[in-house]
């Protein structure tokens, strides 16, 4: 075989060799993550998952290489470093104080009226959808981050406390308590 022929082939196999390389790490499916252990030395606690950890897992989903369903990873209980929260006592009222989530309010299909409070986290967003610039106000600007675009109102909650949002609609303005914690 000649020098040419040679170089040829060899670069053929190469060629080939990198896109089979290529198309199996393409085509790998997802893997759960490592269950969290307790550190050394800690006594009689499970370990619990981290917060940061994100599966894309499905429980249905068959690997390639077995035959058997890769099982769904666990539900985070807590945050590490977090203590669990009592649980409410009969006379304590319960919270339904939504995380750091970004709240779509669109005018044209919301009821204002039965809108008067909610409840999030530091750093949600409450997104007012359908409205004029300068329309909307809060009684706190120290608490939230406030933006508008192309009829769209933004307000990050930015600080803990009690803010009023107030949105006027049909010649009339409607106030929603946002608390934030």
């Amino acid at each position: 075989m000649n020098p040419a022929a040679i170089r040829r082939s060899t670069s053929t196999i190469a060629a080939a060799l990198t896109l089979t390389i290529a198309v199996a790490a393409c085509g790998a499916e997802p893997v759960a993550p490592l269950p969290v252990q307790p550190p050394p030395g800690t006594s009689g606690s499970a370990p619990t998952p981290s917060a940061t950890q994100t599966a894309t897992v499905s429980p249905s989903r068959v690997p390639p290489s077995t035959g058997r369903p890769v099982p769904a990873p666990p539900a985070p209980t807590r945050t590490r470093g977090t203590p669990p929260r009592p649980a409410p006592s009969s006379n304590e009222p319960t919270t339904s104080c939504q995380g750091t989530v970004r709240y779509d309010l669109p005018l044209a299909e919301t009821e204002l009226e039965l809108l008067r409070s909610l409840c999030f986290a530091t750093g949600a967003v409450l997104r007012i959808q359908g409205i004029g610039p300068g329309l909307v106000t809060v009684d706190r600007p120290e608490l939230v981050s406030q933006q508008y675009e192309a009829g769209v109102v933004d307000i990050r909650f930015v600080r803990r406390g009690t803010v009023a949002v107030t949105i006027p609609q049909e010649d009339r303005a409607h106030t929603i308590t946002v608390v934030v914690r």
